[in-house]
């Protein structure tokens, strides 16, 4: 077949073109794989990213577990803040978790291990007081409402039970030093002695602060100054054990079989007492126009020549215009958990509040807000039914 030099050349022009377009097509087939090869990478990292994540999440919720479990067990949780941190906490018999072990890598690489105390079971929860429900639904384990008056109980709530009492053990630490009579302008130096062995709480009165006895009893009752309540303690003229002695002394003489104190700030859950011990302790110390004005005074400062501390009532109620309250104390420690003791005018009426055990930060206030509200209505419906003429 003889082909023409026209059609040759139209032939070879075809040719040159497909070629050319191999080539050019050639780079974008490269990219195309470049970024599906990258994609795949991409998604491996994302996937490997996210699973300590997940691991995170299931083992928070593993440590929930352990807290609640009677078994003992060790969780670890992974989790990233400034760092690589490793926790393991122990959950002894009664489930109560006791240590917490900390690996956290430092800017070298260097794993520092640190032991911290976890929060400890309170003593109502082991005791399974908790699971005890009662018809105004309170968050504490235990609760008494008495009218002071007509020694009436209106509401209780395992009232017998003997727990820890918190820093309400410093109600009684204020009444052993007000019925002593001590001199309250005498100067009084916080020492080394003071300071919490207990719970290795912090304090701002710091170790060399020089006050007032009566500014001492000031901070112990109304924001539950420890420093302040131990040093009252100390400083009693026959020395700190004659004190404690005092204070058990004092409580026998009240009837309060199940109370004791071991020391005179509270932070020892070994100071313990029941619901109408404590009703009895309240309605003694409201007695004392000292203890009921330095336990509901909303504020005070502390002047220390450089600088003042302003202290607020550990009480959120006192500053609550409509409450009417008389006398109150407050306490928390883990062993114990919120405790909240008042006299207070409700209704017309003059009542003494027992609550021990209260869960969440807010329970024991709440819960009086619920036993006001219950009063009011009650009273109102007394005198609704009470009959005309």
């Amino acid at each position: 077949m003889v082909i023409s030099v026209d059609r040759f050349r139209k032939i070879l022009l075809l040719v040159a073109a497909a070629s050319w377009m191999a080539l050019s097509m050639a780079p974008m087939h490269a990219l195309a794989a470049t970024k599906a090869k990258t994609a795949k990478t991409t998604k491996k990292t994302v996937t490997a990213k996210t699973a300590p994540k997940r691991a995170v999440t299931a083992s928070r919720k593993t440590k929930s577990t352990v807290a609640k479990a009677p078994s003992r067990k060790s969780v670890t949780v992974a989790a990233k803040q400034k760092g690589r941190v490793k926790v393991q906490m122990a959950a002894g018999k009664s489930g109560t978790l006791h240590k917490v072990a900390v690996q956290r890598k430092s800017a070298s690489g260097a794993a520092v291990m640190r032991t911290a105390v976890a929060p400890r079971m309170s003593e109502g929860a082991r005791l399974g007081l908790r699971g005890i429900d009662d018809p105004l639904e309170l968050n504490s384990t235990v609760a008494l409402v008495i009218d002071q008056d007509t020694n009436e109980v209106l509401f209780s709530k395992n009232d017998g039970a003997v727990l820890p009492i918190a820093s309400l053990t410093k109600l009684m630490t204020g009444l052993v030093v007000a019925e002593a009579k001590l001199n309250m302008q005498e100067m009084i130096t916080i020492t080394q002695d003071d300071v919490d062995t207990y719970k290795g709480s912090s304090s701002r009165l710091a170790v060399g602060t020089t006050l007032s006895r009566g500014e001492l009893m000031h901070l112990a009752l109304m924001s539950s100054e420890n420093r302040a309540a131990h040093a009252l303690g100390r400083t009693h003229p026959a020395g700190l054990s004659e004190f404690v002695r005092l204070m058990n002394r004092k409580a026998a003489e009240l009837g309060m079989r199940d109370t004791r104190y071991v020391e005179p700030t509270g932070l020892s859950s070994s100071n313990q007492s029941s619901a109408r011990d404590l009703a009895t302790l309240v309605s003694v110390a409201y007695q004392m126009p000292i203890l009921r004005d330095l336990s509901t005074s909303p504020s005070y400062e502390v002047d220390l020549g450089r600088r003042t501390l302003h202290y607020n009532n550990s009480n959120g109620l006192i500053k609550n215009p409509s409450w009417d309250i008389g006398l109150q104390k407050t306490g928390y420690i883990s062993e114990a958990g919120r405790c909240l003791v008042m006299q207070a005018k409700v209704a017309g009426r003059q009542l003494i509040m027992v609550f021990l055990d209260a869960s969440g930060k807010w329970g024991r206030m709440q819960d009086a807000e619920r036993v006001r509200r219950w009063v009011e209505v009650q009273t109102d419906a007394r005198m609704v039914a009470r009959p005309q003429g």
